[in-house]
């Protein structure tokens, strides 16, 4: 078992007061952390190594890492999640990097709180499948483990410890410094000729700053585009599970574009296979229904408009950093 392995690289530095992140270009230098989890070194270190751990699988095989991994900035080539045991998950994994800038998580936003999202994995059936109960004991066993997070948090490791300590990694997990950060900084040769048309495109004809907007190129809103909708009828109702209002009927939150060329499938049910279907999609002006967002309308972008815009979501891939 991984715990086992681990338990010998475990043992964080003397704790250290307050570090900042290491700054990403293009990224907003203001991340807001919560006062009862102040961001850590030595947090965020054990939450890395918690976060590789299949430990915390109900059949030991399957860590947060599994699903979300680090070379394709957090996420994986699935259309759904698959978790222990080969149990398949009803949405897309969703992408890590810059969400520690949420205001809320999972695709349907049912989560406020990091710290509220990163244990629902671990119980839920579909993903690692272990009770709160046998997480913490499997934590507890390990000698170093208790070491730890006597070090990071004063305390023995109990639920709420583990995901502070997951939530502290997770807000380290960092995309910036892309062609387009350099080229806003004023390097005007990071971005192409074609990029170039394809930035103006994105915040003009194509209009996808309505709702991908910002450092982190999200509006942290929910939105209905059609994905999912079917002779009238969808089977995953979206954040309307979350609200119970039927205007979120089939509405899901706004991903960030960074690193959007390396994290196909697209949509919250990976639907959707290229940035070159995703265009279309959006060209078409989406899947009638009616609850579709207002926004959500035909483009009439031509062929070599559609290209420059694929380069201009290329140009949005950057370098992806976790931890201090």
């Amino acid at each position: 078992m991984l715990l086992a392995l681990l338990a010998g690289a475990l043992l964080p530095a003397a704790p250290c007061a307050g570090q900042a992140l290491e700054p990403l270009q293009g990224l907003d230098a203001y991340m807001a952390i919560p006062p009862a989890n102040p961001l850590t070194p030595e947090k965020a270190a054990l939450g890395k190594r918690l976060f590789f751990d299949e430990g915390l699988s109900a059949d030991g095989k399957v860590s947060c890492a599994a699903c979300h991994e680090p070379e394709r900035a957090f996420t994986d080539a699935r259309l759904v999640a698959v978790g222990a045991f080969g149990r398949t998950g009803t949405r897309r994994v969703p992408k890590l990097v810059n969400r520690g800038f949420g205001t809320s998580f999972f695709w349907d936003g049912s989560s406020p709180t990091l710290e509220e999202q990163v244990f629902k994995p671990i119980l839920n059936s579909l993903e690692m499948a272990l009770s709160e109960d046998e997480a913490v004991e499997r934590v507890r066993r390990h000698p170093a483990y208790v070491r730890a997070f006597r070090l990071a948090f004063g305390s023995p490791p109990d639920r709420e410890s583990i995901a502070f300590a997951l939530a502290s990694y997770v807000r380290t997990i960092r995309s910036g410094d892309s062609a387009y950060d350099r080229f806003q900084a004023g390097d005007m040769d990071a971005l192409s000729v074609g990029q170039r048309r394809g930035l103006k495109l994105f915040r003009a004809k194509a209009n996808c700053v309505v709702c991908h907007l910002g450092p982190n190129f999200t509006d942290e809103e929910f939105h209905n585009t059609g994905i999912g909708w079917s002779n009238g009828a969808i089977e995953d109702a979206g954040r309307f599970r979350v609200t119970g209002r039927a205007s979120d009927t089939g509405s899901f939150k706004t991903p960030t574009l960074r690193e959007a060329s390396r994290t196909s499938p697209y949509m919250h049910d990976g639907s959707l296979a290229t940035l070159d279907e995703v265009i279309d999609f959006y060209n078409d002006g989406g899947i009638a229904n009616p609850y579709l967002d207002a926004e959500i309308v035909p483009l009439g972008l031509s062929e070599t408009e559609k290209l420059d815009l694929k380069g201009f979501l290329e140009a949005l891939n950057g370098r992806v950093a976790d931890g201090f």
